[in-house]
Parts: structure tokens; C-alpha cells; sequence
């Protein structure tokens, strides 16, 4: 009888190891042990983790596909095992196994104003275990232990921010595979074992997703020849060259041209610069190991000979999640800005959750997937991803006392200390991914730490109820803050911060609702009405005007369902509507009033108000990027200046998905696919057509199947098809059609609604900085 193998849930006994070579840090390390295989053997799995990130091999040949292993988890807490199977890759007889180690996130500068380094140690190093199972029931590890030795190879430099610099002419073929000879190198040290902190993979890897050739070759002003693969992302290189001994190729990244040249000002002090020394021995393709940038544009110097393009491809790199959600309509610069959205979750969603690929950050912030939850668990299935980023949220929640702004933790500037809508994620995220993947486990997972972060905010308002201490970024990014203090935006920070808390002390009470927490459920329900109560007596007028006049305080009070009266509801409605035709119809809104501001219109049933906002293309809008070009969502609204200057501003990233939360707002509400209870068993068909648009579909790959609404509307008939997965049903609310109610299958629906050409026009956009209030929004374009 066979033996059974080891689960992967029982990790690493295994020591890491390390050496000490005296050269710099940011130096990545070899690591080599032979080793013999016996007849018979059945089964090899290697599990392997680093203090760095690790690529490792086996005979010569790279295991497994993953990029920048392990990943970057709160280390401190959690620190990931991969398992791979390397029976194919191993031989009878003299064997290798290498592996290759740089600093990464464990060491490695971390973070923005000059960052940070060592956060989580000083030594780099593997730490793996080779597991041999024999047919006749024989088995063998093979550790990191003292017995192996390491050295320095071709990689000269290797940073996440940085780049990565490779000097072929280092390099010793053969270094992987048994026989070579290693007597120059240096002997290992090990370390301190890892004790409990390791844990198995939860999320998936980060991987190779696709390819991209170079869409056009640029020669700029300056006489620098720039490659443009045509979108941004994240990823790197792959180059196929040949030169003579000595040659240095240089690669530059960066988002976007400035005024024909390279823009790496937004780049901050993230070099990201990949630097290739040729060996002179023939063709070689060269690609990085231990670096990730984000960009569209690469200039290249160095070059040996005629430069062909078709030399260099982009390999984009991001976490190899599932794609589920589609949209699109007729309105083509709607669509684009889907896409847009889309591209900005592949290229942060690498490993954790992050604000930007590319600049001196690429943080974890929790405002950020905050708002951006909804989309998310549309666009892609990130169960797994969000779950293992929240369970370092709840271990650096419990070591902190708080729930920080951004997840990994490390000290820069900001303290850890509770800051709302950002700290918010902690109940939010899970409320939002058992809403829409139907899966109670989430709940009860974070349970205790939406729990914690209640109460810590209870504890924060007082017997007052209102949240008016602490640090607070409030509707962070508000196009009406200056660059220089993107916090100080038009709706007061209190405000939205007893906003959330109201907010979220009601999701908790739904949570403990569904895990059949009684007591919790009716305690929470009550703080939520008492945040209630106080909120409106200072922040709201029994009119329904609100302390801040401004757009994201009127959406906050609408969607979070904060006024307690009809009268208040129509009242701030109708003061929102007013707020948006004034700027006409530009947004006036920041983190947390952008992923309302169309809803609390819609949901007033002034949809044709949201359309006027949603499809306004002059600056600051969602449209004006796609206007100008642009291929992910933006950080500002005006990262990029209608004069092809990138705004002077020293936060300006090109690939920031915060904003492109109004992407759940096209799917629910322009295509008409919602979800109606968690998982998507049963949902609502409600699409509502405007804008002159003429068509629009959505589709979902639920946790039931395929959902799908398409809508097409020809003079005063709307069609609709829908295909509903077995063990769902959909609630129809379509004017004019006799159904109200979908079972499993699919279906076409006949309503009525407003022809295309009766759509308000949409109108004359007018300046966002004219201050006159008694102005009324300009007349329609003739």
C-alpha cells in the first residue's frame, strides 16, 4: 500500500536558510543541494516557501509558473507554503534542487516619502522540503539545511519599485543541474524555524496571464525610441537579444507620455528600470525574475544593431483569478471605460489588493476595496483572494488594536489609528462577498473582526454617537481639493466618518442576523438607529438639508439610508440634483461619494440626472480620461491635464481603480442585472435605459451558472433577453411587461419605455469652478 502523502496543511518543519556573500542587499542569492532518487519512486512534492521571493528549480527546469512566490501576506502572522508536484522533473540517480532568493517584500524598501526596508527581517533565504515517496512504501525529505550551499548569479540587482538588473556574463549554466561543480561556493547559515506562521495558500498566485506585442514604436522630441504596447498593466519584459560582450540594454517604464517624452515624474522615486548586460554568446531571451512594473510605454537605449520589435513582449502579470463579469452598451466610451475599469482591477489586484502597480507605494489600502467591492466580485471571482487579504486584515487588526489603512501594515507616515471608510473594510468587504458569492463562511470568518472594528468606532463616538475624532481622510480626493491636500474635500470628514459608522454597526447586525447571533443582531440594530439619530441632529435639517452642501454628503445620506422622513429623502434628492446641474454635471465627488453619487440619483428617480453625470466627457468626469486616451482608471480625475500635462500633484497614478467603482452601477442599473438575495439565487431584471443609449447587456458567471440581461430598445419597445441558472429565479420590473417573475431558462421580454431620441439631451457642460449660485444649469445643445 502506498503511503499517503503528507496534506499541505501540515507546512514546513524545515529550517530557512541563508548566506552570508558580503555583497548588497538588493543582490538576490543562490541556493543548491544534490541529492540521489532510488528505483521506484512514486510521488515527489516540493514544499517551499523564502524569507524574499523565491524562484526555484529542479534538474534545470523552473517549478511551477508562479510569480514572485510566496506573495506578499502580513508576514509577521501568515506566511504562505507552496506544494508542487516534481515527480516528472526528477530522475534516478544524482538530482538538484535550486532555488533562487531576492529580497522582495520581506526586506526590500516598502512604501512612499523614501519607504522603509528590512520590515520584516534582515536575512533572505529558501525554506523548503522535498518530500520522496517510494511505490514500496519508502520515503526521504530533502531540507534546507546546512548542507547546502549558495553564491551569487547574473542577477546584480533586484528591486519590486526599482527594477532588475541582469549581467549575463555572471552567469554559471549548469548552476541548477547535478554534477556542476560548486566547491567555489559558500557555505549556508540557518535561521530561526518558522513556527506557526506558516499556513497554506488560500488565494490564488500571481502568474504570466497573457501577452502583449508592442503596438507602435515611438521616436520622441528628444530622439529616445519608446515602445507603446497600447494599454496599461501590470507586468515586465521579455527580450530576445543579441550583442557583443559588454552591451547594456536599458529599459524604462513608464504609464504615460508627457508631452512626447517618457512621464516617469508620477513614478515618484520607483526608478523601475530593468538594465540587461549581454554576454556576447548568442541569442538569449531574458526576462525578469524578482520585479513588477506598472506601464504602457518602455523606452529602450542601448540597443545592439537594428531594433526589431517583435524582439520584446509584455508578459502581464496579476493574480490568476477567474473573469466572470461582461458589460458593454452602445455608447462606445461607456464601454471603454468598463474596459478600463477591468484593466486597473488586473493590474492592482496583484497578490493584495493594492491602490497603484507602479509608483513608490503599491499599498493595500482598505478604502480602496472598500469602495470597490461590489465591482470586484462582478468582474472576477476573488473569494479566495479577498479572503486570504481579510485574514491578514483581522491578524494585523488584533496586533494593532485598529484596523489600518492599508493592509499588510508597515510604519510610514500614517499612524495606525481607526480612520473611517478606510478601517470600514473591515465589515463592508465581507458583507459585500457574501452578498454577492452566497457564502456564509466569509461572515463567519471575519466575524469577530467586523465585530471589533464596531466597537472600537462605538468607542470612538462616545455616548454622543458621532465620530468626530481621530485621523480622518473623508471624501479623499474630491476634485475640489487642491493637489497639494487631497483631503480636504466639500463634505466635512465627521460627517462621513458617523456616515460609516451608522453604516456599518447596520451590516454588522445583518451579519450576526445570518450567523444566528440574536443578541448581536438587536445590540447592533439599535446602534445603528442611535448613530442614526445623532447623525441627522447635527448633520441634517428637519428639511433635509445637510451641514455639508455638497454632492458626496447628499448621496452618503441617501444610499446609507441616514434621513429618517419621505420629506428629508426628497428634499436632499432634489438638493443633489441641484448640485449636479450646477457643476454642470460634472462630478464633485471623492472616494466615498463616487460609488453613490449615480445610485442616490437613480434611486430618487432622477435617472436621466445620473446619465447627464455618468456621461459627461470634459474634465473632471469618468468619460474625460477615456476622452483623452486613457486605458485604466486614474488616481484624480485630472491626472492628466487637458493640455497634456500630468497634474503638478504629487499622488498621480495613471492605474487606480478607487473610482472606477460607477462600474457597479452599469451593471445593476444600466444593463438591469442585480442581485436580489446573497449569491445571486434569486435577481432583479430591472434595466433602465437613458442617456440615449440603444443597447446594453450584462453577464455574470454566478455561483449558480450564467445570468445574463440583454436589452435593446427600437422607438418605444424595449426587448430584454435574460437567462437564468437553475435554482434561481428574477424578479422582473420592466414598464409595460406583463411578468414579474423569471423562473430558471431563457427568456424574452417585451416592456415600453422612452425611445432613444427622446432622451433629454445632455447639457452644455459649463465650468466646475464658477461660483454663481443662483446660475441655472446651461441650456441643452441645440
Amino acid at each position: 500500500m502506498l503511503p499517503t502523502a503528507v496534506s499541505p496543511a501540515a507546512l514546513l518543519s524545515a529550517v530557512p536558510i541563508t548566506a552570508h556573500l558580503g555583497g548588497p542587499p538588493e543582490r538576490p542569492m543562490r541556493f543548491r543541494r544534490e541529492f540521489d532518487v532510488g528505483q521506484g519512486l512514486h510521488t515527489a512534492e516540493l514544499r517551499i516557501t523564502a524569507l524574499g521571493v523565491y524562484e526555484a528549480e529542479c534538474n534545470g527546469a523552473t517549478v511551477g509558473d508562479d510569480v514572485l512566490a510566496p506573495g506578499w501576506t502580513s508576514y509577521h502572522h501568515r506566511l504562505r507554503v507552496q506544494t508542487h508536484n516534481v515527480t516528472d522533473l526528477l530522475t534516478v540517480g544524482p538530482n538538484c534542487l535550486a532555488v533562487t532568493v531576492a529580497e522582495g517584500w520581506f526586506r526590500g524598501r516598502l512604501g512612499f516619502r523614501g519607504g522603509t526596508r528590512e520590515v520584516y527581517g534582515t536575512d533572505i533565504g529558501p525554506a523548503c522540503e522535498l518530500h520522496l515517496y517510494y511505490a514500496d512504501g519508502r520515503s526521504e525529505i530533502i531540507a534546507t539545511d546546512e548542507t547546502w550551499k549558495a553564491a551569487y548569479g547574473p542577477h546584480t540587482y533586484a528591486s519590486l519599485y526599482d527594477g532588475e538588473h541582469i549581467d549575463c556574463r555572471l552567469d554559471q549554466p549548469g548552476w541548477s543541474q547535478p554534477d556542476f561543480d560548486d566547491t567555489g561556493w559558500t557555505e549556508v547559515v540557518g535561521l530561526a524555524a518558522l513556527g506557526d506562521v506558516t499556513i497554506e495558500p488560500v488565494g490564488p498566485p500571481v502568474r504570466r496571464i497573457e501577452q502583449r506585442a508592442v503596438a507602435d514604436v515611438i521616436v520622441t522630441p528628444s530622439g529616445a525610441t519608446i515602445l507603446d504596447f497600447g494599454q496599461n498593466f501590470s507586468g515586465r519584459l521579455r527580450v530576445t537579444v543579441d550583442g557583443p560582450t559588454g552591451t547594456e540594454i536599458v529599459l524604462r517604464h513608464a504609464e504615460v507620455l508627457e508631452h512626447g517624452e517618457l512621464g516617469t515624474r508620477p513614478l515618484r522615486i520607483a526608478a523601475q528600470t530593468d538594465r540587461i548586460v549581454l554576454a556576447g554568446d548568442g541569442p538569449r531571451t531574458i526576462e525578469p525574475t524578482f520585479t513588477i512594473h506598472g506601464f504602457r510605454y518602455v523606452e529602450v537605449s542601448g540597443w545592439p544593431g537594428v531594433f526589431d520589435p517583435n524582439d520584446i513582449v509584455a508578459m502581464v502579470c496579476h493574480s490568476d483569478m477567474q473573469r466572470t463579469g461582461w458589460f458593454e452598451c452602445s455608447n462606445q466610451a461607456l464601454t471603454q471605460l468598463h474596459d478600463n475599469v477591468v484593466w486597473s482591477m488586473r493590474g492592482n489586484f496583484v497578490d493584495l489588493p493594492t491602490d497603484c502597480p507602479q509608483r513608490d507605494e503599491r499599498l493595500g489600502w482598505t478604502g480602496d476595496i472598500q469602495v470597490f467591492a461590489p465591482t470586484a466580485c462582478f468582474l472576477y471571482d476573488c473569494q479566495s483572494f479577498l479572503t486570504s487579504w481579510l485574514s491578514d486584515l483581522a491578524a494585523e487588526q488584533r496586533a494593532l488594536g485598529t484596523v489600518p489603512v492599508y493592509v499588510p501594515w508597515i510604519q510610514l507616515i500614517f499612524p495606525a489609528m481607526a480612520t473611517a471608510a478606510w478601517g470600514d473594510a473591515a465589515v463592508v468587504v465581507p458583507w459585500v462577498m457574501y452578498q454577492r458569492f452566497g457564502n456564509e463562511a466569509i461572515l463567519r470568518a471575519q466575524y469577530d473582526s467586523m465585530r471589533s472594528w464596531v466597537d472600537e468606532v462605538a468607542a470612538h463616538a462616545g455616548a454622543t454617537h458621532l465620530w468626530t475624532s481621530g485621523l480622518q481622510l473623508g471624501d479623499w480626493l474630491d476634485p475640489a481639493a487642491p493637489p497639494e491636500n487631497p483631503a480636504a474635500g466639500r463634505t466635512d470628514a465627521h460627517l462621513v466618518a458617523t456616515a460609516y459608522h451608522a453604516h456599518t454597526a447596520r451590516l454588522l447586525s445583518k451579519a450576526a442576523g445570518v450567523l444566528a447571533k440574536h443578541d448581536d443582531a438587536a445590540r447592533y440594530s439599535a446602534l445603528a438607529d442611535a448613530v442614526v439619530e445623532a447623525f441627522n441632529a447635527e448633520f441634517v435639517t428637519p428639511t433635509g438639508r445637510m451641514a455639508s452642501d455638497a454632492q458626496t454628503a447628499y448621496a452618503v445620506a441617501l444610499c446609507f439610508d441616514l434621513l429618517p422622513t419621505p420629506d428629508q429623502r426628497r428634499r436632499a434628492a432634489a438638493r443633489l440634483v441641484e448640485l449636479v446641474a450646477k457643476e454642470g454635471y460634472h462630478i464633485g465627488t471623492g472616494f466615498v461619494g463616487t460609488p453613490l453619487v449615480c445610485d442616490a440619483l437613480a434611486a430618487s428617480g432622477r435617472i436621466d440626472d445620473a446619465y447627464h453625470l455618468l456621461l459627461q466627457d470634459s474634465c473632471p468626469s469618468w468619460l474625460y480620461p477615456v476622452s483623452i486616451g486613457a486605458t485604466t482608471i486614474w488616481e484624480r480625475w485630472d491626472s492628466m491635464l487637458p493640455d497634456g500635462s500630468i497634474n503638478p500633484g504629487e499622488m498621480t497614478s495613471f492605474n487606480h481603480y478607487a473610482l472606477g467603482a460607477v462600474a457597479d452601477f452599469l451593471h445593476r442599473v444600466v444593463a438591469g442585472l442585480a442581485p436580489a438575495s446573497p449569491g445571486y439565487r434569486t435577481i432583479v431584471v430591472r434595466p433602465q435605459p437613458g442617456g440615449g443609449l440603444t443597447w446594453a447587456n450584462a453577464r455574470l458567471l454566478s455561483p449558480h451558472g450564467e445570468i445574463a440581461v440583454a436589452w435593446r430598445r427600437a422607438d418605444t419597445t424595449i426587448t430584454v433577453d435574460v437567462t437564468i441558472p437553475d435554482g434561481c429565479t428574477a424578479a422582473v420590473d420592466i414598464p409595460g411587461c406583463d411578468l414579474t417573475e423569471l423562473a430558471a431558462g431563457t427568456h424574452r421580454l417585451f416592456g415600453t419605455c422612452r425611445s432613444a431620441a427622446d432622451d433629454p439631451p445632455h447639457p452644455r457642460p459649463r465650468s466646475p469652478f464658477d461660483t454663481d449660485d443662483e446660475q441655472k444649469p446651461a441650456a441643452p445643445h441645440d
